[in-house]
């Protein structure tokens, strides 16, 4: 669904990417782990257009994609949840939803009904707190809110920017089981963390390091060997 080869990218004149190789394939799980500072919040800006690409090349869904403008990605499938929620604060939690869906081209009344309920049966909180203002909720109700946002524009890959900041381990589970469950559903996932908790759901790992991916592995191949990890995450 996405693929990265040799990606090198930064910001200004500082490099921050280095020859990155990464792949995503259709209905998969793919973990990126890294330190802060190891260049995570580039590798998905990178991939949605909002930081340019200095040399190597992405492709999306085969096409490469280099260049073109981050909200006709997002409207081709490529869903971009950033770090930090971002939701809108006075607006409502169902009217934070339909920014996700209400600017898609040739979507209707009936689809976008659809597309809440559905959202609605995923977080069922989110239906209780639909009337009330974004910024009321608490952190992980939040990060319910901006996941759901996302999944609003139907994405064929869905990029998430560590959704676990700042939450405690309970909700950290109930958030990454939903994201397990879209790629049981056939939607791919890029989820990049610093909390290898995430390794439980994932298809595949990548280790971020200074910008470059330092190891790689079948997430099963993996799961036994923490002190493996925290070489790696220093």
């Amino acid at each position: 669904m996405i693929a990265l080869e040799k990606v090198s990218a930064g910001i200004g004149r500082v490099q921050i990417l280095r020859q990155v190789d990464l792949a995503v394939e259709p209905g998969k799980l793919v973990l990126v782990l890294g330190a802060n500072g190891a260049g995570k919040t580039t590798l998905l800006r990178v991939i949605s257009g909002v930081v340019p690409l200095w040399s190597g090349e992405v492709r999306f869904a085969g096409e490469p994609i280099a260049g073109r403008p981050a909200h006709e990605l997002a409207r081709l499938g490529l869903v971009h949840v950033p770090q930090g929620r971002q939701i809108i604060p006075n607006l409502s939690v169902e009217e934070n939803l339909l920014i996700g869906a209400s600017h898609l081209p040739g979507i209707g009344k009936d689809e976008i009904a659809r597309r809440l309920e559905q959202e609605y049966a995923r977080f069922p909180v989110l239906k209780t707190r639909r009337r009330l203002a974004g910024g009321s909720l608490s952190g992980g109700e939040q990060q319910m809110l901006a996941v759901s946002r996302g999944l609003m524009m139907a994405p064929k890959l869905i990029m998430l920017d560590e959704p676990s900041l700042g939450l405690a381990p309970q909700m950290v589970r109930r958030i990454l089981g939903a994201l397990a469950g879209l790629a049981r559903n056939g939607i791919s996932v890029l989820l990049v963390e610093q909390k290898s908790m995430a390794i439980e759901i994932a298809d595949r790992v990548h280790v971020l390091k200074n910008g470059a991916i330092v190891h790689s592995a079948a997430a099963a191949d993996v799961r036994d060997h923490e002190e493996l990890f925290k070489h790696y995450m220093g």
